[in-house]
């Protein structure tokens, strides 16, 4: 709802906050300075109207939140009653008389009764205190209970629809905001309900009050006698309490009316209409049993005439659905030949989802918060690990069933194209070796999906025992989440698009603006950036620190245009970041190098062209430089060290390029990326 729906563009309202504020201050006033009695009905005639106004809003709401200003209103209405209750007693028992509204109430309405008067007023009270005010009160007890219960649920909720991209983020926001209005206003509700008991119970009070002042003023200060007394008195006060519980009763109402309104598209009149009449059948069997009453010894005038109304009521209402659905046949069948005659609509078709998740069936549980599934929750984990470790922030992740998969199988697709898949066991844990293992244990034998580790399905009643002899076991949600987590680390170049890298820049501006207008599109287009944030990506690089990496182009991109070259410069003022997640317990990055020749032979092998560079290296050659890199690999994997390739700047993003194809995770780090302080150690070297 846009702020300006909630403002009142009334010249003659805009200072209606002062007049408020004094109309409240004039409430306290009231009972401390006498009134004339013309205020006195002229206020009274308010009352009424503030509470007939208030009782049709409540009727009108669509939703409880549409009159979210009730709880405050209600004790402002409240204070307003007792006040003009202390002006009309201050005023009966001065003089006897308290204006022509109360006196009105009091001959007219009463009768003259003082016995009538006083069993009305009871009755009025019994039916605001016991039935309405009680029913409200607990109504919105138990309402601002569920309502603060069901807060977490919503929030996660919409986090899931977020993350799943059913919603935008301003959506999200806006249920966020409507939701914690709804725990303020039931929250507000609560106490406010206890106003209308606090009310009737004073009302009583100020009644038995008025009489028995009354009554003693009247017979010892005026000389009236017991009769003339009581009957004075009693009339005047029986019909002030009248005048202000005839409102209070009404507000009542209005507060039971707004705890118990659920959110509809339509005001409480339509709404009950709609459903009460929309099943004419209950309305005839209604009428047959009025009938059937003015048969069996009732007045048979009234019960005849309203089966009569209710009779033809139910046979419209037969009438008017039967001809309602078959003007919809027949719009229908019209809408079907439209058509089938125009050419079919396929944009929404040519939509494709960066990423989706596909489940089997028998998966679904997964994803179902009521069945102890926490994938929705894992999912805003792997957006906000994602976030921290490389800097991006993911687009919505499309979870779906998918009913040709088999079902215990998942597929995980990058912009509509399967990437990976695998296969879970759901009543069963996912055990792994540590390769420190005391003692093998029973299960089903499989591979981890994520990392490609041997592995056992065990069942839920060995999991402790897989633990305690060294195995690291997970859930099959876990399993999903860590897969899924590392498809997206690996393929976070491809996900990243122009636009949130554009997203990226917007968010950097609001800080750091001069070194964003200075290099887009200045320096280099956006598409550029692009690429080099790419790169990066593509060797597992962080882009969090966005600041140095756009300060590091403005200063090359003057130089170059290439990506690959302009990836280079960053990784150098990166260096410090790339090279700390390889270090070893103490400081010491343990490397393997490349033979003076074999970085000759890559550097023989660059082809330059309009379009970029790359390495272009005889088959023959490069066969036999694999098999030694992969024999050295080999040993330095089984001295216990990560491989590490290190080289010339110069032939790093080259020897990278030439090697991702087979060994898409080895390392390649270049001399200039290396700090003074490190201690570095070869470990091995390439040669042919």
């Amino acid at each position: 709802m846009s702020s300006s729906s909630n403002t009142i563009n009334i010249r003659g309202l805009k200072h209606l906050d002062i007049v408020f504020a004094v109309a409240v201050l004039a409430m306290v006033i009231m009972m401390i300075v006498p009134i004339p009695t013309q205020l006195l009905d002229i206020l009274l005639t308010v009352n009424i109207s503030v509470a007939v106004v208030i009782l049709l809003v409540a009727l009108y709401n669509k939703e409880a939140l549409e009159f979210s200003s009730f709880p405050s209103l209600l004790l402002i209405t409240t204070l307003f009653r007792l006040s003009l209750n202390v002006s009309s007693t201050r005023l009966i028992l001065l003089q006897g008389f308290a204006g022509e509204i109360i006196q009105t109430f009091g001959q007219f309405v009463l009768g003259g009764s003082a016995v009538v008067g006083f069993v009305i007023f009871i009755i009025l009270i019994i039916i605001q205190f016991i039935v309405i005010t009680r029913g409200a009160e607990r109504v919105s007890e138990v309402a601002a209970r569920f309502t603060l219960d069901a807060m977490p649920g919503k929030q996660m909720a919409i986090d899931a629809d977020l993350n799943t991209g059913l919603i935008s983020e301003e959506e999200a926001k806006e249920r966020r905001k409507k939701i914690q209005r709804e725990a303020d206003f039931y929250g507000a509700m609560d106490g406010a309900s206890k106003f209308v008991k606090g009310d009737a119970i004073a009302g009583i009070i100020i009644v038995v009050i008025n009489i028995v002042g009354g009554f003693i003023i009247g017979v010892l200060q005026k000389g009236m006698s017991v009769t003339q007394a009581l009957n004075t008195y009693t009339i005047l006060t029986v019909g002030d309490g009248l005048v202000s519980q005839i409102p209070a009763l009404l507000i009542s109402t209005a507060t039971g009316i707004i705890v118990t309104r659920a959110a509809s598209d339509t005001d409480l009149g339509h709404e009950v209409g709609w459903q009460v009449f929309r099943q004419p059948k209950v309305l005839a069997i209604a009428t047959g049993a009025l009938v059937l009453l003015a048969f069996l010894g009732m007045p048979a005038i009234p019960f005849i005439a309203l089966a009569a109304v209710m009779g033809v009521i139910s046979y419209s209402i037969h009438r008017t659905q039967q001809q309602t659905a078959q003007l919809q046949s027949e719009k229908q069948q019209e809408e079907e030949i439209e058509n089938i005659k125009k050419p079919e609509n396929v944009l929404g078709l040519l939509h494709v989802d960066t990423l989706e998740l596909e489940l089997g069936y028998s998966l679904i549980p997964l994803v179902d918060a009521q069945q102890g599934g926490d994938l929705l929750d894992r999912v805003v984990m792997i957006r906000r690990q994602c976030a921290l470790e490389l800097g991006i922030v993911l687009p919505p992740i499309r979870m779906r069933d998918n009913m040709q998969l088999k079902p215990n199988c998942y597929s995980i697709k990058i912009k509509g194209v399967e990437v990976a898949g695998g296969e879970l066991i759901m009543d069963r844990y996912l055990a792994m070796s540590s390769g420190l293992t005391e003692n093998g244990i029973t299960g089903i034998d499989t591979v981890e999906p994520a990392f490609g580790l041997p592995a056992k399905w065990i069942p839920a009643n060995l999991r402790e025992q897989a633990e305690l002899a060294g195995y690291t076991v997970v859930d099959p949600s876990s399993v999903v989440a860590t897969h899924l987590t590392e498809v997206i680390k690996s393929h976070a170049h491809e996900i990243l698009s122009r636009q949130d890298v554009q997203t990226l820049l917007d968010n950097i501006k609001s800080n750091y603006p001069a070194v964003v207008e200075e290099l887009v599109p200045q320096v280099l287009s956006l598409g550029e950036v692009q690429k080099v944030l790419a790169n990066l990506l593509r060797e597992r690089v962080a882009i969090r620190d966005l600041v140095t990496i756009l300060e590091t182009l403005a200063d090359y991109g003057k130089v170059t245009k290439d990506p690959e070259m302009l990836t280079e410069y960053v990784r150098q003022a990166l260096s410090r970041q790339i090279i700390k997640q390889y270090l070893d317990g103490n400081e010491k990055l343990h490397v393997i190098t490349l033979d003076p020749a074999v970085e000759q032979l890559i550097r023989d092998s660059i082809q330059h062209t309009d379009h970029g560079s790359f390495v272009a290296i005889d088959p023959v050659k490069g066969q036999a430089l694999f098999e030694k890199l992969s024999n050295v690999i080999t040993q330095v994997t089984e001295k216990g060290y990560m491989p590490i390739i290190l080289c010339a700047p110069v032939v790093r993003i080259y020897f990278k390029r030439l090697t991702e194809k087979l060994m898409p995770k080895l390392v390649v780090l270049s001399y200039n990326e290396l700090d003074n302080r490190i201690n570095v150690e070869s470990v091995g070297v390439v040669n042919i």
